[in-house]
């Protein structure tokens, strides 16, 4: 089985733009600030 779905025309289907944003933004936000927070920690404990 394919992992791509595919139209009868063999084109790509297409994804909503929309969601695609809003998951990326409820995942990155939260990453950004952890990574942030762990840097900051980093820097005060060897700064």
């Amino acid at each position: 089985m394919s992992s791509t779905a595919h139209t009868p025309n063999d084109q790509p289907v297409k994804r909503s733009t929309g969601r695609l944003v809003l998951g990326w933004v409820l995942v990155g936000i939260p990453l950004a600030y952890g990574v942030f927070q762990t840097l900051t920690q980093v820097a005060a404990l060897f700064g």
